[in-house]
């Protein structure tokens, strides 16, 4: 099969969330998780082979997907356009590293890393179609039940605003909770809302410097929280991570660690108790495989990050699928005015489907009302064009 089409879709779908916006509280309008954001992007892509086999793919990006589809518009795409498409996970790891390497001059993280990303979770989709498995079962997956955890977005460190949504999130069966705070009375709030054997995680986005971060770490050890993750900035302060880690609070990180390497040096330095790689950033399904085989030789546990609602949703989903039992998959807990498909009526549980591939296939209606720009890449255009 050869690759023929590539389509890039940049979306993005309107959201509730039982928040009023708190302008007496500063928020960080760039963050995902802000009170300040009512919609929600995503970037898509759909990759066409001459066998008439697709497959979907998510690039990370949200506020940034302006320069991840540039990217996948350009040398991204026009590399992956006309390439024989991979017949084995073997194959889409070597293809991969040629990429990789071709293009490693424009940094191991960032927009070209995010196409990279969406890329290989689409080969990874036609792969799977193409063996008629779907793609949990040809991971090597045991589960077709996954558990669910609802990570919530920020209410602004309000405390009775933030003990309501938590107290409701639990009314609705989830027993794992993260919320997106960063002051202790917000966090406290919800951890006394909740029965003392319901897992409470936090994600403070790099907000403190060592010092802080290790106070706040001391402070919020008596709430037992699952885990802080991300305390320190700037993220890749590995030896101020592990200094913080000492406190005793269960520290997570490596969403914005710079690709399968920079899960090498977290766990070299001893930073982290909980991995938390994400497809859509790292280098895709690909990556994600080796960080896992890293994480069992380093003895870390593995939870993915995945606060994105695409292809990547669901491939974190196959994924999560792989391992142990006490792992569940994130979503941003979130009402969608429409839903792309219908596994975004979350519940604590997602049963995997049976089809081939990833088993996404979004409503093409849903992506043309929420289109905000689109390209098409093809072999007979490019043909004309020379």
């Amino acid at each position: 099969m050869k690759i023929t089409k590539i389509e890039v879709l940049r979306v993005a779908i309107p959201f509730s969330s039982d928040r009023d916006k708190t302008p007496e509280i500063q928020t960080d309008a760039y963050n995902a998780a802000s009170p300040e954001l009512t919609r929600m992007e995503t970037l898509l892509i759909k990759i066409t082979t001459d066998s008439g086999l697709h497959g979907w793919g998510e690039g990370f990006g949200h506020l940034c997907n302006p320069l991840t589809e540039t990217a996948m518009n350009g040398l991204v795409g026009r590399f992956f356009l006309g390439q024989t498409c991979p017949e084995s996970p073997e194959e889409i790891a070597a293809l991969m590293q040629q990429a990789e390497v071709n293009f490693h001059a424009f940094g191991r993280t960032g927009p070209v890393m995010f196409a990279l990303s969406a890329v290989d979770i689409a080969l990874w989709d036609l792969l799977a179609k193409a063996w008629k498995q779907p793609l949990w079962q040809l991971l090597g997956a045991k589960r077709q039940k996954i558990g669910v955890y609802a990570s919530l977005v920020s209410y602004g460190n309000h405390p009775e605003r933030v003990a309501a949504k938590v107290l409701s999130t639990w009314q609705a069966g989830f027993r794992a909770i993260k919320l997106h705070e960063t002051a202790y009375p917000a966090i406290a709030a919800a951890r006394e809302i909740l029965p003392a054997d319901a897992e409470l995680m936090v994600d403070v986005n790099c907000p403190w410097n060592v010092a802080e971060a290790s106070q706040q770490a001391q402070a919020l050890r008596s709430l037992n929280l699952g885990w802080l993750e991300e305390p320190v900035w700037p993220p890749d302060d590995l030896a101020g991570l592990a200094e913080v880690r000492k406190q005793g609070t269960r520290i997570a990180a490596g969403e914005n660690a710079a690709g399968v390497q920079g899960f090498v040096e977290h766990f070299e330095h001893g930073a982290i108790d909980v991995a938390q790689p994400s497809v859509s950033k790292v280098g895709g399904i690909t990556a994600m495989l080796k960080v896992f085989a890293l994480a069992k030789q380093y003895h870390i546990r593995v939870v993915p990050h995945c606060f994105y609602y695409g292809a990547g949703l669901m491939a974190t989903a196959q994924l999560v699928a792989t391992l142990d039992d006490s792992v569940s998959l994130e979503v941003p807990y979130i009402q969608w005015q429409e839903t792309l498909y219908s596994l975004l009526n979350f519940e604590p549980h997602m049963l995997l489907p049976d089809t081939p591939g990833l088993g996404f296939e979004p409503s093409l209606s849903i992506i043309q009302k929420y289109l905000i720009s689109s390209k098409t890449l093809s072999l007979t255009a490019e043909a004309a064009h020379a």
